[in-house]
């Protein structure tokens, strides 16, 4: 007896599937890409407010953190999308509904602030590992805080926590497939609008995960070549 599923991977490439597949993948990057500029430098600066002397701006910063951080990302990309209009009354909350795009920037937004809460705690790990010597001479040579933080404090603490962005750089570009539930049309949305209209899930699904193999790969080569090219000799082991 022959298999009853009949395999057909063209239609990863076939009109008009493969071109409906290159759209997403396209989504894809410019979600998993402007969300990581978000996170990477809010995600510094609520960091770096973390770790700084003054109690207020690590109150601010740790309440952030503490409702980003702890709130699913499904929560707060409904919340973004759906609840966030609701605010402005029925009459802004029916302009806002009706800008073109609305799902695509919430899903940036919501992802990039997410993102931000857990670069922000690698951020204040990588301040915590520096020790008070090196706060002390840099305060020492006529150093305001500030200056302090933005000439020496931050590039070494980046250099520091560089593995454990690159785990987090990974994960947004896996996190935008979550997009698909507000209705962008990325790698996720469209392998499922393919299945629903050749039903041919096995191909388009597997289609769609190795996209997110070689985005995954991509990232990770790239922060592995930025950590060698930026290690701290003699505080990393290799």
């Amino acid at each position: 007896m022959g298999l009853a599923y009949k395999f057909d991977w063209s239609v990863l490439w076939r009109e008009p599937y493969g071109e409906w597949m290159l759209q997403g993948i396209w989504l894809t990057l410019q979600l998993g890409f402007l969300a990581l500029i978000i996170a990477f430098f809010l995600g510094i600066f609520v960091g770096t407010m973390r770790a700084a002397p003054w109690k207020l701006l690590r109150l601010v910063s740790t309440i952030y953190v503490e409702i980003f951080r702890n709130v699913p990302f499904l929560v707060q990309l409904f919340f973004w999308f759906y609840a966030v209009p609701m605010i402005f009354g029925k009459t802004l909350q029916f302009k806002i509904n009706a800008i073109s795009g609305l799902n695509y920037y919430a899903a940036v937004v919501g992802l990039g602030l997410y993102t931000a809460s857990r670069v922000a705690e690698h951020v204040r790990a990588g301040f915590a590992s520096i020790g008070q010597g090196q706060y002390q001479a840099a305060l020492s040579t006529g150093m305001s805080q500030w200056q302090m933080y933005w000439h020496i404090m931050i590039p070494h603490a980046l250099r520091l926590i560089l593995p454990p962005l690159t785990t987090e750089f990974l994960t947004i570009f896996k996190n935008s497939s979550v997009a698909m539930t507000i209705g962008v049309a990325e790698t996720t949305f469209m392998s499922y609008k393919i299945d629903s209209d050749t039903f041919h899930g096995l191909e388009a699904t597997t289609g769609a995960m190795f996209v997110y193999l070689v985005l995954g790969m991509a990232v990770v080569k790239t922060m592995s070549y930025i950590e060698t090219r930026f290690r701290i000799h003699g505080l990393v082991g290799r």
